[in-house]
């Protein structure tokens, strides 16, 4: 059946997909209807695209083509040449249509295809179209190198950040920020995979940008991103930028993460999420008291057969950590003393506070980075070699940075100086009313050593507890008053004790 020259296709697009959702298309359509009414053409079927013409490949563009060089209609209505091609690979197309005798016609333009004067005004403009689009498409990129170079990332915040306009730094979202945070932390223990991690998220509440909950391939991406440490990683071009974002991590989490991810350390599987699993030894053979769940009763037995230590129930555990916790106790003067004390640390680290040695540092790598763009320059290494070694350097960088931060951070060392003295006034609640995850951090935290000698605990608190104890000695009075120290004694054991908490604590 030989189809009518005055049936036609019709071509829409948009380049977008918002665009799409406006009044483009429609008046596309409009002109198109018109055109074909006046020049008594009738169109058969409509061809929508919502996809850029920039690149060759649109799906519908080329669908049309198949259907017109097999005869189903004898012709094809475009709004305008620059709807058509914006590449000169799909501007022949439009041409080879015509040189197989199908009609071209173009409703917002006066010529007329089919004529030698016709066809070379439209390649003109096809030409002069597929330029204005690679115009556009470098002074894109210039742009997005600007700011790139500026340490501004010029997409779409990933989850736990904020977009804040173009032309500004991403802040941490204040709701779903510290989530991002947990997830590395929890990931980071090496004890949950990215299945278990999607269904704790989800019970945490960490969403994406629609409301929807993260999925399995989210929080891969989530893992591998290095802008939470403060980079910028462009996976298209593989190369790293200095962000000028705040950090939400650290580097050694993040790179926690990287060696979990590859298989550089093992994770654990665990069957059965015990609270104290893998906390407590036995005192005699020094092996890991293993949990078991028999008759409604969670025991932590040791395996070796001839070992006098058998088991002990784990609320046996949870009544002798609250007696441990118990005697840990300390008083409301004594703790307001630690506070004026690590408060005064802070004020003088403050003032203090030098750019010491990370100046130098920075100064150094930077140089590196130049000598290394030379070298990449002068071809003395390839451009792979060149991001590798850069990306180590950023990495470097980050790493100074953080530890700056640490040292000059009066808000964040006031914030979690006050955090401290809040768990000190309530040890033995704190444990009492945490969840199992955070119960087993939380002895982790307070004590080293944990060892199970018949049907007792065996615990030693770690140096941050014992140094807390020491420094309050010290402050509310040392049991031996017969050797009083001098004042610069006691203010120099204070300022390394409270430097030594700050440290151990990583406040």
């Amino acid at each position: 059946m030989k189809t009518a020259h005055n049936e036609c296709f019709a071509y829409i697009r948009v380049s977008t997909i918002k665009q799409g959702e406006g009044v483009s298309l429609e008046a596309q359509k409009e002109a198109i209807q018109g055109f074909a009414d006046r020049s008594g053409l009738t169109i058969t079927q409509w061809f929508e695209e919502k996809e850029t013409a920039a690149k060759s490949g649109r799906p519908v563009f080329s669908t049309m083509l198949k259907q017109l060089h097999k005869g189903l209609a004898g012709g094809v209505i475009i709004h305008k040449i620059d709807r058509s091609a914006r590449n000169i690979a799909d501007w022949a197309k439009i041409g080879e249509l015509s040189d197989s005798g199908i009609d071209v016609h173009f409703a917002a333009e006066s010529l007329d295809f089919r004529s030698r004067g016709g066809r070379l005004t439209a390649d003109i403009q096809a030409v002069i179209a597929a330029d204005y689009i690679r115009n556009l498409r470098e002074e894109t990129i210039k742009g997005i190198n600007g700011r790139l170079k500026q340490g501004l990332y010029p997409f779409k915040a990933p989850i736990g950040y904020l977009d804040n306009g173009g032309g500004k730094v991403k802040t941490i979202d204040p709701v779903r920020g510290p989530l991002v945070r947990k997830l590395f932390e929890l990931y980071g223990t090496g004890e949950f995979s990215i299945r278990m991690l999607v269904e704790k998220m989800k019970q945490c509440g960490l969403s994406t940008d629609t409301g929807g909950a993260v999925t399995k391939t989210g929080i891969e991406r989530i893992l591998r991103n290095p802008f939470y440490i403060g980079l910028i990683y462009l996976n298209s071009r593989n190369e790293t930028f200095k962000g000028a974002h705040e950090p939400l991590i650290s580097v050694n989490l993040f790179e926690t993460a990287q060696d979990l991810k590859s298989g550089r350390h093992i994770k654990r599987k665990t069957r059965h999420k015990f609270t104290y699993r893998g906390l407590f030894r036995c005192a005699d053979c020094r092996r890991s008291m293993i949990p078991e769940r028999q008759k409604g009763h969670v025991y932590y037995r040791c395996q070796t057969p001839a070992c006098p230590t058998k088991t002990i129930r784990e609320s046996e555990i949870e009544q002798q950590l609250f007696s441990k916790m118990t005697a840990l106790h300390f008083t409301s003067e004594a703790i307001e003393e630690l506070g004026k004390a690590m408060r005064q640390w802070v004020r003088c680290k403050m003032r203090t506070a030098t750019r010491d040695s990370t100046g130098m540092e920075l100064a150094q790598i930077a140089s590196r980075k130049d000598k290394l763009t030379d070298a990449l320059l002068d071809e003395l290494i390839d451009k792979a070699t060149y991001q590798e070694r850069l990306n180590r350097l950023l990495l470097q960088e980050c790493q100074i940075a953080e530890r700056k931060r640490k040292q000059v951070s009066p808000i964040r060392n006031q914030r979690n100086t006050e955090k401290f003295l809040e768990l000190l006034k309530s040890l033995c609640l704190t444990h009492s009313l945490a969840e199992p995850d955070e119960k087993r951090s939380f002895v982790k935290t307070v004590f080293s050593n944990r060892f199970v000698n018949g049907k007792n605990l065996e615990l030693e608190p770690r140096n941050w507890v014992l140094q807390t104890h020491n420094l309050l000695c010290g402050l509310v009075g040392a049991p031996d008053r017969t050797n009083p120290r001098s004042g610069t004694e006691l203010s120099d054991q204070i300022t390394e004790t409270v430097q030594n908490l700050f440290d151990c604590l990583e406040l």
